[in-house]
């Protein structure tokens, strides 16, 4: 979706849209129109949409009025991106090309303008590459935003929010694409490609390399596909002088469960199981775009998890980069074993003072969270509460659960340092417990459990269904806040 910026309302087109207050509707619309408005009961409720067509000097003119509701200063923002998000999703394939957001006598601030565009621009984002018999009637016609009479400084604070919209885009192209597009290697490539001129040192290991840095978790996931590893590292050097923070995500770009092996119904849906690493991707363009002040690395461990002849076996033990031995008890509880390993060499290569990792961990968490929040587990409280307000202001919202020894012990193994799974209960909290082995003392730590959250099946204020790209705009909005402070 393009967004241009006009003054003249000669440049309007056909569609012209305004955002109305609850209870508020502009004084300056035709008396018809506002009746109209009534009879339809449109009264500017958060979400609602009402569309009136009138004559202007002999053309045909489409009116659009999104609501913005009653919210006070904690909720206008989310308020705002919906009201822009809702016009987009009613007028996406409406046939017309281009919509007209007239901002002029709103009141609104540079800040609340940009939030009803970038709300509009995220929820135009739709993957259409491989459909091709789609009825015109539901083909994306709009692609084009114009933002007219805009607030001053809109533009300025557009530039930002746009970054965003670049990472949250790029983190769902990744988590739509099927696994055949998808992989280690090519997600590596797609990366380079996404981030070259931005800025970003890039740092890639194969196989070979990690096998000789003792990954012995994460290649223990990987050496049943033919689909060879990858750990990709990305670093974002915006300030000097401070130890960096380390962003590590997920990355099983399709998961089968091994040997232990999933049901069949919905297996498909395990392409999204690389969305901590997609989102650590999409936030690594974002910072860079908007060119961040801070020292951020983000990191991708990426394997395939596949049941072939050389697949790891239930009651396998592997030693991990740290050099904890782990007995594998359920090969589908791959992910923390590529975790493990990649925040080991995070910490050992660039000693940050600060890591959260994201993962698309644990059905357990959906159990108990749905699709409404994420879970977190940390080892800092002010870490926890910095993630948390990041979660509220960004709408990424977080809940967090328990970390102690009772959980602890729960993975404890007769023959290993530890066990890959704990009993039945508590499943996501013993896969934090896992994680947490794996942390340097002194190091702050946070784990984001986003299975429930980075792929949905219905529609949200900014997101169609399918891939939500959550995870970016927390992580970003926790760079603002706390290591941009």
């Amino acid at each position: 979706m393009n967004i241009v910026f006009a003054g003249s309302d000669t440049v309007q087109p056909r569609l012209l849209a305004q955002i109305v207050a609850q209870g508020a509707f502009p004084e300056t619309a035709d008396a018809l129109v506002r009746e109209a408005a009534a009879a339809a009961r449109f009264t500017g409720k958060a979400g609602q949409v009402f569309e009136a067509f009138v004559s202007d000097g002999g053309s045909l003119q489409r009116l659009a009025y999104a609501g913005l509701g009653e919210h006070g200063d904690s909720g206008r923002i989310a308020a705002l991106e919906r009201a822009g998000g809702a016009l987009t999703a009613k007028y996406i394939a409406s046939g017309e090309t281009a919509m007209a957001i007239d901002f002029g006598g709103s009141g609104f601030s540079a800040e609340e303008a940009a939030a009803v565009l970038l709300g509009a621009r995220l929820r135009g984002w739709r993957h259409d590459v491989y459909r091709t018999k789609l009825p015109d009637e539901q083909k994306q016609s709009l692609t084009q935003i114009i933002a007219l009479h805009a607030p001053e400084g809109t533009a300025q604070a557009w530039q930002t929010e746009s970054a965003i919209a670049d990472g949250v885009e790029f983190t769902r192209e990744l988590v739509t694409e099927p696994a055949n597009v998808i992989y280690p290697q090519s997600f590596v490539a797609a990366c380079e490609a996404k981030l070259a001129g931005t800025g970003i040192e890039m740092l890639v290991l194969d196989g070979q390399q990690m096998a000789d840095l003792g990954m012995g978790a994460l290649l223990g996931v990987a050496q049943g596909s033919v689909r060879p590893p990858r750990m990709l590292a990305m670093r974002w050097k915006g300030r000097a002088g401070v130890k960096p923070t380390a962003f590590v995500g997920k990355g099983v770009t399709f998961d089968t469960g091994g040997i232990s092996i999933k049901p069949a119904a919905d297996m498909e849906d395990m392409k999204w199981d690389m969305g901590g690493a997609a989102a650590v991707a999409g936030t690594m363009l974002a910072l860079a775009r908007r060119r961040a002040a801070a020292d951020v690395i983000g990191v991708c461990g990426l394997v395939e998890n596949m049941p072939d002849g050389a697949a790891q076996r239930p009651g396998d033990v592997v030693t991990s980069m740290s050099g904890q031995t782990i007995e594998v008890i359920n090969t589908d509880a791959e992910g923390r074993l590529v975790l493990c390993d990649a925040i080991t060499w995070v910490q050992k290569t660039y000693a940050p003072a600060t890591i959260i990792d994201l993962a698309t961990l644990t059905g357990a968490i959906i159990v108990s969270l749905g699709h409404e929040h994420a879970g977190m587990f940390a080892n800092d409280d002010l870490l926890a509460s910095q993630l948390d307000a990041a979660g509220k202001a960004s709408g990424d919202t977080l809940w967090r659960f328990p970390l102690g020894s009772a959980y602890d012990k729960l993975i404890d193994s007769p023959i290993a340092d530890m066990k890959n799974v704990g009993p039945r209960y508590g499943g996501s909290i013993t896969a934090a417990q896992f994680i947490q082995r794996f942390v340097d003392k002194g190091v702050a730590w946070a784990h984001l459990d986003i299975a429930g959250t980075v792929w949905i099946d219905k529609a949200g204020a900014t997101h169609d269904k399918g891939a939500t790209g959550f995870g970016v705009r927390l992580l970003d909005r926790y760079v603002r806040d706390v290591l941009e402070a």
